[in-house]
């Protein structure tokens, strides 16, 4: 009961939740709120220049030709998401709002996770050097096809995004999170053998660039209004849909991995990266693409669903190991 309980109220959670109370009841500004853009945006390069210098050559090249897995995954990421939240539309408008259902859509069209996609692919026994080279892809390529992506599903004027605004908002994610991914993969050779040494120093940025982008976004949107804009019951109805959506993305894209003849291992890798959204990456974007009043609407669907998908992708995860587990002992078990 302890070990259920810790997965569904992990520490990072619980911040994660005082740190959304805190906006609501002191929420920067002025000042204050100048200061924690300033903040915010350091951490958030200095998050993605660790991400670039614990990446190895080796593990891009080797994860990097089998193609026919990163195809597999960069279609769960980038083009069955989407779609399957650009159909929602009908459904959802009337349940959450348009405020909400803009969030449902942002989040479907932004890139998987990096850290955790890893970590749930290793405990399971996955194609890890497969698992880095997706994870570390879909966050490079996603600067770019998630603006698009966006642009082209939105049929609202939520967004304010224009033809002039996106290439100018693409390029500023880019200046943000790969200009820092990249400067932190050149340096490698210098500091790669102190990061491979602590590793828990990127989760530690990692969670905490994401504290404080979502403090200051919330700021700016408690600000201009976001709790009058978001009903407690579209906060419950909220939770169900990113349920529901997770629980059929991961139905589908198992049954489709297997129908197409993937290895376990291979099965795994796609399970975890095809299945997940970064808020490490999303976060950051969002605040870019979306004006202070829209953000807020905007990140609540994409913090719900990120914690979902920690819990139920850890169960999953040991699932999988004790399969492989079983599977071992009986092998051994089985006369020669």
């Amino acid at each position: 009961m302890v070990s259920k309980l810790r997965l569904l109220f992990d520490r990072f959670t619980l911040i994660l939740i005082a740190v959304v109370v805190a906006a609501t009841l002191l929420p920067a500004h002025g000042r204050g709120a100048v200061f924690f853009e300033w903040l915010t945006a350091a951490a958030i390069a200095l998050l993605f220049f660790l991400h670039g210098a614990k990446l190895s050559r080796d593990a891009i090249i080797a994860g990097a030709t089998h193609w026919r897995l990163h195809g597999v995954i960069f279609a769960w990421t980038f083009i069955i998401f989407p779609i399957l939240g650009w159909l929602s539309r009908p459904v959802l408008v009337p349940l959450l709002g348009e405020p909400l259902y803009v969030g449902m859509l942002y989040l479907c069209v932004l890139p998987g996770t990096v850290q955790s996609a890893i970590a749930f692919t290793s405990i399971a026994r996955g194609n890890v050097p497969a698992a880095v080279c997706a994870a570390s892809a879909s966050s490079i390529v996603g600067i770019v096809i998630t603006p698009l992506l966006l642009q082209l599903l939105l049929q609202t004027d939520t967004s304010a995004l224009d033809s002039s605004s996106l290439l100018s908002s693409i390029l500023r994610i880019g200046q943000q999170i790969f200009l820092p991914f990249v400067a932190g993969h050149l340096m490698r050779p210098v500091i790669g053998r102190w990061m491979d040494r602590h590793r828990k120093l990127v989760t530690s940025v990692d969670q905490s660039s994401i504290l404080l982008v979502v403090y200051t976004a919330f700021s700016e949107s408690v600000v201009a209004g976001l709790w009058h804009q978001v009903a407690p019951q579209s906060l419950v109805l909220l939770v169900i849909c990113c349920v529901v959506l997770l629980a059929v993305v991961l139905v589908l894209n198992t049954w489709s991995t297997r129908k197409l003849g993937f290895k376990r291992a291979d099965e795994v890798t796609i399970v975890f990266c095809g299945s997940k959204k970064s808020m490490a990456t999303g976060v950051p974007m969002a605040g870019v693409l979306f004006s202070a009043s829209a953000i807020g609407p905007v990140l609540l669907p994409l913090m719900i669903f990120h914690q979902i998908q920690l819990m139920v992708c850890a169960v999953l995860a040991q699932n999988y190991q004790r399969q492989d587990d079983d599977q071992v002992r009986h092998r051994r078990r089985a006369p020669a």
